[in-house]
């Protein structure tokens, strides 16, 4: 059954809020973990943040990819293909220059800081930095210098598969309104995408791994464009929809069992990833339950947010969704500056970390309702413009 609803989907809207706080607490921990390389890095580091951090490592991105696909899904038969493109380039593009060129450069300032690579000296980096032949850092460089969206892969691969999926409209609405489709189950749907991630794990993961880079990324764009299409389709089928959140108790069940068996086999209780190369079996076993895991918590937490969250807006919520890109652009510069900024104090980790995250918090909520209030400032950042008070609007239509 064709799902004829295309209203707000409030789950959707707090799943996505929730999904980038986490990445607030994700990138927070990669300056404690240990092992993990990343742009700066605590003295105080932790093994045993890494099982915590594989609970949602594996999937939290693909969440943001499914709900931006059920959310193109929906809006596609209110708003037109050129319009919908038009804005979406403003809300992503713009914001992804303006990131490119001026919030992310501080994480590379004190990433190459941090190794005493550099001199200090920011604005005299900043100028090497946009300079398309520096020779500054070497290895760093990419086809455009030191120019980087680090965390910002995220809008770039949104662009490119919403602009994929505004081009094939017309076959992808065929495919979902087709009575084969309208009358599979959700287990036959599920078992279809499966298999297609196994087949990428198994054919592109080693040969492209993940470089975030956009035109060599193969592995993470069969992912991760995979998980966008299951969005867009989930979004319109009533029936898989109804079946998610009724067996979202299984999901639990499921995921659960999913992350014991890879933590387990992180501790060599099982003792057979030296194998891994040598058996087809074994690299078998581990494709399936890493997909599995993947899969069964991204049903999980759909499940879950349409069982408890689909009638719960807030007035939270609207601030929420006006707020998450920019939380999203801000939050891990702000975390690389904090922790920079506190390193040397030697703060107990206990003590320096709900300090760290407080600061960054409050950095992201200030850092908008600055940002929010400037029209110029707001465009950078792909917000929608500052709302005149009705005095200062009967001015400007008298004028």
């Amino acid at each position: 059954m064709t799902r004829t609803d295309t209203g707000r989907r409030y789950e959707l809207d707090w799943l996505r809020s929730i999904a980038f706080a986490l990445l607030i607490l994700y990138h927070i921990g990669m300056y404690y973990v240990a092992d993990w390389g990343w742009h700066i890095k605590s003295e105080q580091t932790f093994t045993g943040l890494q099982d915590l951090m594989i609970l949602t490592n594996p999937w939290r991105m693909s969440l943001l990819f499914l709900l931006a696909g059920m959310a193109l899904s929906l809006v596609l038969p209110r708003i037109s293909r050129l319009k919908l493109l038009g804005l979406r380039s403003k809300r992503l593009l713009i914001p992804l220059l303006f990131t490119m060129f001026v919030v992310v450069v501080p994480q590379v300032y004190f990433e190459a800081l941090s190794q005493q690579l550099i001199q200090p000296g920011y604005l005299q980096f900043w100028w090497q930095y946009v300079n398309p032949v520096t020779d500054l850092l070497p290895d760093h460089h990419s086809p455009i210098g030191l120019l980087t969206w680090n965390h910002a892969w995220f809008i770039p691969y949104l662009w490119c598969y919403s602009l994929l999926v505004l081009l094939f409209y017309p076959l992808l609405k065929s495919i979902s309104q087709t009575r084969w489709l309208q009358q599979l189950q959700g287990r036959y749907a599920l078992a279809l995408v499966f298999g297609l991630m196994f087949w990428a794990w198994w054919t592109l993961r080693a040969e492209f791994p993940s470089t975030h880079a956009l035109v060599d990324d193969w592995y993470n764009h069969a992912k991760y464009f995979l998980v966008f299409i299951a969005g867009f389709l989930l979004a319109r089928q009533d029936l898989w929809w109804q079946q998610l959140v009724a067996n979202r108790r299984l999901w639990l069940v499921m995921a659960l069992c999913c992350y014991s068996l890879i933590i387990a086999e992180r501790h060599d209780i099982f003792a057979v990833s030296a194998q891994f190369d040598t058996s087809v079996w074994v690299k078998t076993l581990f494709g399936v339950v890493l997909i599995a895991n993947h899969w069964v918590w991204l049903l999980l937490v759909l499940g879950y947010a349409g069982a408890y969250l689909a009638k719960t807006n807030s007035p939270l919520l609207r601030y929420c969704n006006d707020a998450v890109l920019l939380w999203y652009i801000l939050h891990q510069t702000l975390i690389i500056l904090f922790a920079s900024w506190l390193k040397p104090l030697a703060i107990p980790a206990i003590a320096e970390f709900p300090l760290l995250l407080i600061l960054t918090v409050a950095g992201c909520w200030l850092g908008y309702e600055v940002i929010r209030r400037s029209a110029l400032l707001s465009w950078c950042f792909g917000l929608k413009p500052p709302v005149r008070s009705a005095g200062v609007q009967r001015q400007a239509e008298a004028v």
